[in-house]
């Protein structure tokens, strides 16, 4: 925390931070898997490519450079002791003027880690999960900018999924102001219709998410067609298979939307094929994809 090993009682910040009331603020998650090789994070430096380029687009300009954030990443890792993780680098804009504009105030950085499963629950992977349409539009990119992975804008994506879950569902999709298809509250959706992939356009509100670039290299390196296209309701009701992508979510199966069945109601298999070749590549350390892993 701001260039410092604290322990986790004592990071705390002021009650009047403009990251608090505002929503000032950037943040990645990232994952930190065990793999033959040894203990690697994945993707580490796209994350905190995108962790910069939020921060630019908001204003924020952390006092870091992106080799210190990475390295102190993984030395982050060794001193809580080497295991799987998830990881959690913020930045966000600490107490200065109390008014909107917040560009003088202090930028603040903080880097946790923590052990956390499956985020869609235990089984999630195996079985799949049920998903709803949420009454809640994704927020539209000229409202503000959806590539951008800002504190303040998941207040959108927390409606959806307590919205989902008190309706009795795992999670929500969320379809974009023009009324196709965007993404889950923190996840990236891929649907399969005979044999090919399809997954929302940029313009669709969504995050471009680093697990969706990897499973759409892995998809095309094992021969399928992926296409970005725009994507409606209707589709997501007639698809063979659905998915979700996410660091948090990894590669978790849809089996059901609105009470419909995907498909036979079960995992697909192409999803399962991409699932199985995603964990095998992270267990491997796949020499093809070695610029994917960042060892500790």
């Amino acid at each position: 925390m701001d260039g410092k090993f604290v322990a986790w009682d004592e990071a705390k910040v002021h009650v009047l931070v403009s990251g608090l009331h505002y929503g000032s603020g950037v943040f990645e998650g990232i994952r930190c898997y065990k793999t033959i090789k040894g203990y690697a994070v994945f993707r580490l430096k796209e994350h905190i490519d995108r962790f910069f380029n939020s921060a630019k687009i908001y204003f924020l300009n952390i006092p870091y450079t992106r080799e210190a954030i990475v390295e102190a990443t993984k030395e982050l890792i060794r001193v809580c002791g080497l295991r799987d993780y998830y990881i959690r680098p913020i930045a966000f804009k600490g107490v200065g003027n109390r008014g909107l504009d917040y560009r003088e105030n202090p930028v603040h950085v903080a880097i946790a880690i923590w052990p956390w499963g499956a985020y869609l629950g235990e089984g999630a992977r195996d079985k799949g999960i049920r998903c709803t349409f949420s009454s809640w539009v994704r927020i539209q990119n000229c409202m503000l900018p959806m590539m951008a992975k800002a504190t303040g804008q998941y207040i959108n994506s927390s409606l959806a999924c307590i919205e989902a879950r008190m309706k009795g569902f795992d999670e929500a999709l969320m379809l974009d102001s023009r009324g196709f298809v965007s993404e889950g509250p923190g996840e990236n959706l891929f649907l399969v219709k005979d044999g090919v992939l399809y997954t929302p356009t940029p313009g669709s509100s969504i995050l471009l998410g680093v697990t969706r670039d990897s499973v759409m290299k892995l998809a095309s390196d094992l021969g399928y067609k992926v296409v970005e296209k725009d994507i409606l309701k209707e589709e997501v009701f007639l698809a063979d298979e659905l998915f979700f992508t996410g660091t948090a979510a990894e590669v978790t199966p849809i089996v059901e939307v609105d009470h419909r069945p995907v498909g036979d109601g079960k995992v697909g298999s192409v999803t399962r094929i991409l699932s199985q070749r995603f964990f095998e590549v992270i267990s491997t350390a796949d020499g093809r994809y070695s610029s994917w892993f960042d060892f500790v």
